[in-house]
């Protein structure tokens, strides 16, 4: 029997099932929420959330709990229940690591991330045959062979196309060739068990969302509010130790540094329904690094991995001035449910991103959106502001700008706002103007960026 460790550690390094439980990591357990999914009514689903948000490791526990590794989960949720771990085929994708580089680039990764999926099921790839009919023909042979029905695990099903989106002629070609490759999934549904799809966008013009017209989406279900994601309750549960050390490095008493931790990490709603307080989640990465970091101040986490700066790119100069980010009202579910890769939303791609979250409802007027917490309210007002001035240097020219206020060097602070306010649409022969508030705005946003 493996001796454990008496105390567990926080993980920030991987987000396999199997290497948190036998590192003796801190595991979050969702194992009750998704044991009322694979035994439910339905049986394909799909879910978005912004990256780093835990999908990754759900589709490894998943995996694990159809292959029927119940030794993993001895003192979890699902463990408690009377689920008899029966053992299934299991195919699962991983296409976050495709390469997009180039349309030839996308085939032959695309290819030989297929070949060593169906491969670890004990599938051989056909060179004859593309990776859709590869893909179909597994699922029926593993059906046939097993005697059971196969589930399908696919993670990031969007990335690809997410990958490529600053060429949309490469991304339309990859979404078509995608789409042959999800079809296979319709012409085989009667021998899939269960089918769990991640990602981070909704592209609704892949056939898997045409094709399966009866995929449950959980996007905005009330059922996967809490799914992805830590709750106050979760995070007292799991993290109180690791709170409270980090709380006497920053000189806090620790419901001021709750408060503090709060404000900068919490504000998450992915549900209608479920917009109280106790339904608001902290983004699991930005906890992770907070408390293993345990610096004497809170700063970017999350946001400072990686910055999608493209998405500025599908807003108009216009629009970024005008944009109120921290009250978006009126906002209808098709703009943040699904995106056309013809006619691309900014505040879909905001909201699927992270940048944005539920804020309030009312049926009939549609969703109010806004900025979840401070560290992403930082980020997105310094793209915000970077992408306004649209200067060569930008980022340097953002980072002077801010230097030169903090250093109370007014006179190169105002200098630079001339800059910016002097390229602004203005004017009565001016096409696209902004009123006076968006000028108003625009140095909100500069200001409240840092």
């Amino acid at each position: 029997m493996r001796m454990k460790p008496s105390k567990k550690t926080i993980e920030t390094e991987t987000y396999d099932f199997p290497t948190m439980r036998q590192r003796n990591r801190i595991y979050v357990d969702k194992t009750g929420d998704f044991h009322r999914l694979i035994t439910g009514e339905v049986s394909l689903l799909f879910v978005a959330r912004p990256r780093r948000f835990g999908k990754s490791l759900m589709i490894s526990t998943l995996d694990c709990i159809f292959r029927g590794r119940k030794e993993l989960f001895e003192d979890l949720a699902i463990a408690q229940t009377d689920y008899d771990w029966p053992v299934h085929p299991v195919l699962r994708f991983d296409f976050s690591v495709v390469s997009t580089g180039s349309l030839d680039a996308f085939r032959q990764s695309f290819r030989s991330t297929v070949a060593m999926s169906l491969e670890r099921a004990g599938v051989s790839m056909n060179p004859e045959e593309t990776p859709g009919d590869n893909f179909g023909r597994a699922i029926r042979e593993l059906a046939e062979k097993s005697g059971r029905g196969v589930v399908v695990l696919v993670d990031e099903y969007d990335a690809p196309i997410g990958h490529a989106l600053d060429d949309l002629e490469l991304a339309e070609a990859i979404r078509k060739e995608m789409a042959d490759f999800y079809i296979h999934l319709k012409a085989n549904v009667a021998k899939i068990r269960f089918l769990m799809m991640t990602g981070v966008s909704k592209f609704s013009q892949v056939s898997v969302f045409s094709a399966l017209n009866n995929i449950t989406d959980l996007t905005l279900d009330a059922r996967a509010a809490t799914l992805f994601g830590y709750t106050e309750a979760e995070l007292e549960t799991y993290f109180h130790d690791a709170m409270a050390a980090h709380a006497e490095v920053m000189g806090l008493d620790y419901e001021a540094y709750r408060a503090q931790l709060r404000f900068w990490y919490n504000g998450y709603h992915f549900a209608s329904e479920r917009l109280a307080p106790e339904y608001a989640v902290y983004n699991p990465f930005a906890i992770s690094r907070t408390l293993l970091n345990r610096s004497q101040y809170f700063k970017a986490t999350w946001s400072s991995t990686g910055r999608p700066s493209m998405l500025m790119n599908f807003l108009s100069r216009e629009q970024l001035v005008k944009q109120d980010y921290e009250n978006l009202t009126g906002v209808q579910e098709d703009l943040m449910a699904a995106t056309n890769l013809q006619n691309l939303s900014g505040t879909a791609l905001l909201f699927q991103s992270g940048y944005l979250t539920i804020k309030g409802y009312v049926p009939g007027l549609g969703y109010t959106l806004g900025i979840p917490d401070e560290e992403v309210r930082q980020d997105l007002l310094a793209l915000v502001a970077q992408g306004i001035a649209r200067r060569p240097a930008s980022d340097q020219w953002f980072s002077e700008t801010l230097k030169s206020l903090c250093m109370r060097d007014f006179e190169t602070f105002f200098d630079h706002l001339q800059v910016l306010y002097a390229d602004l649409p203005y004017g009565p022969h001016e096409k696209a103007r902004v009123n006076e508030a968006s000028y108003l705005r625009l140095l909100y946003t500069l200001l409240r960026s840092r």
